[in-house]
């Protein structure tokens, strides 16, 4: 049942790393354009030339069509407010109070690197500011699971038990993922679970955990262009992501950068 869970080499898991910190600093680069009155497209356009231009890179997002019907029309996710993910950037101006993920995919030499954040517009209110403080907590809930021995299913348990008794909801419909080698590879990493359930974890596996976590309740809806997910209340919706290497004595956490916000203090060095 888990037997297509790639276990990477050290070739692979350098090839990967290095995509994973593109990617990272493809995030890092936008952050100061993020700011009232620009649009999701500007910003779109902004990244994919300094991933091209500057490194080298390709995005992973562009013309994406797992299903070979539909083609991702942009370069990157860009979410706004009560989308839950796969926002495509428009020509709608960014306003005083907005809230948004950006999510990012590049491959480098082959290999593919995974991450996104979350940037605010001008003032926001205290409940947005809540909502993505307990989602990036809810993230590192999952990452301080990682090490041999744990099970996919405890990501998921610990992201679920910390959000839900602050009055937010999980989404279900989307998950993380295997990485590295292809875009999107086994297994899958659900953002709520039970504990002792799924996969085993192995030195040299690679996934991402990305929490997409609702201040409402936790149904969607998929706009009419077949990719945005959007709140089925219309409540405000956060997501960030990182991509984690299994070693043989914890994690890493591969798409960090100099300008990556830091792990909460709470957080015990991966040993």
């Amino acid at each position: 049942m888990f037997d297509n869970i790639l276990i990477k080499t050290p070739e692979q898991i350098e090839g990967i790393r290095a995509a994973c910190r593109d990617a990272a600093l493809v995030l890092d680069y936008i952050e100061p354009f993020v700011k009232v009155g620009v649009t999701t497209e500007y910003l779109d356009d902004l990244m994919l030339r300094y991933t091209e231009d500057v490194l080298k890179d390709k995005s992973a997002c562009l013309n994406y069509d797992p299903d070979g019907t539909n083609p991702y029309p942009k370069a990157t996710c860009i979410s706004v407010n009560h989308q839950i993910c796969h926002g495509i950037p428009n020509e709608k101006l960014l306003k005083n109070g907005d809230i948004l993920n950006i999510d990012v995919t590049v491959i480098k030499n082959g290999y593919y690197g995974d991450t996104s954040r979350m940037y605010s517009v001008g003032h926001i209110s205290v409940a947005a500011k809540h909502l993505i403080n307990v989602t990036f907590d809810s993230m590192w809930k999952g990452i301080e699971i990682v090490r041999p021995g744990a099970h996919f299913g405890d990501i998921g348990y610990a992201i679920q038990h910390f959000v839900e008794p602050q009055g937010c909801s999980v989404v279900r419909e989307f998950c993380g993922h295997g990485v590295g080698v292809g875009f999107h590879e086994d297994p899958q990493v659900c953002h709520y679970g039970k504990l002792g359930t799924g996969a085993v974890m192995k030195p040299g596996m690679i996934f991402t955990i990305e929490p997409m976590i609702n201040a409402g309740r936790k149904e969607l809806r998929i706009l009419p262009n077949g990719w945005t997910a959007v709140t089925k209340d219309r409540s405000l919706s956060a997501q960030w992501e990182h991509t984690i290497l299994v070693t043989e004595t914890g994690y890493e956490v591969l798409t960090v950068s100099p300008k990556c916000p830091p792990a909460p203090s709470w957080i015990k060095p991966s040993a």
